[in-house]
């Protein structure tokens, strides 16, 4: 987010896994088309949350957190926060899975999981790119 704030650019979640297989498929056959990589390299603030994530989170970062339907879960890892996040924030688990925020954190369009067609997901990001100009016109009002 700070990035995002700093460049004014919208930002890309992309809620992601090591063992992810559709993951990889995006990653290789859907981000490299350069009708969707400039999109991501030029318009956006990529971050990748890794929501199988084992490395240890600062110690003043773990806790319990109490989920929406009242379970305790251990935030310990990157990868619990991340999947706490995604689910708590979108109600879906499963990855991949992304979405388009506004720099303050509004969401800019629906969210969509795996998307293998190229100009669909192209749409995605050119639908995050709207909302993003809708929200700054009436900033300026």
């Amino acid at each position: 987010m700070v990035r995002a704030k700093a460049e004014n650019k919208p930002l890309l979640l992309d809620f992601t896994g090591y063992a992810c297989v559709n993951c990889r498929k995006m990653e290789e056959h859907v981000w490299p088309e350069v009708r969707v990589y400039d999109l991501i390299q030029d318009k956006y603030v990529l971050a990748s949350l890794y929501v199988d994530d084992k490395e240890e989170l600062p110690k003043e970062q773990q806790h319990v957190y109490t989920t929406s339907s009242g379970k305790k879960k251990q935030i310990i890892t990157k990868g619990n926060k991340w999947s706490t996040v995604q689910a708590e924030t979108f109600v879906i688990s499963s990855q991949p899975f992304y979405a388009l925020l506004s720099p303050d954190g509004q969401l800019l369009t629906d969210p969509v999981a795996y998307t293998p067609d190229v100009g669909e997901y192209r749409s995605f990001l050119l639908r995050g790119l709207q909302g993003m100009q809708v929200l700054e016109q009436r900033a300026s009002r």
